[in-house]
């Protein structure tokens, strides 16, 4: 694909996680994603290559934040999961 657009966010220092700005780049990756894919901008593979994450991650992500996925087809998560089984 396309080399990813640098976004530069101010943080207060205050709000920064535990694992610094790279930790906090990460959540607010995944926020953005998973509210995107709730409001229907992003479908759920594009929301989890936002955030950078797979989709069964993307996934229970959702389900940890009460969004249900109706739009996931389960064949692209049957293909998702079997692909993490090969890889580990």
């Amino acid at each position: 694909g396309e080399a990813p657009v640098q976004i530069n966010v101010d943080v207060p220092e205050e709000f920064l996680l535990e694992g610094g700005p790279a930790a906090m780049a990460r959540r607010l990756k995944l926020y953005a994603a998973l509210r995107m894919f709730q409001s229907g901008e992003l479908s759920a593979g594009g929301a989890s290559q936002l955030a950078d994450v797979d989709r069964f991650t993307f996934a229970a992500e959702c389900k940890r934040h009460e969004i249900p996925l109706i739009d996931y087809p389960a064949d692209e998560l049957r293909e998702e999961v079997e692909s993490i089984r090969r890889a580990s």
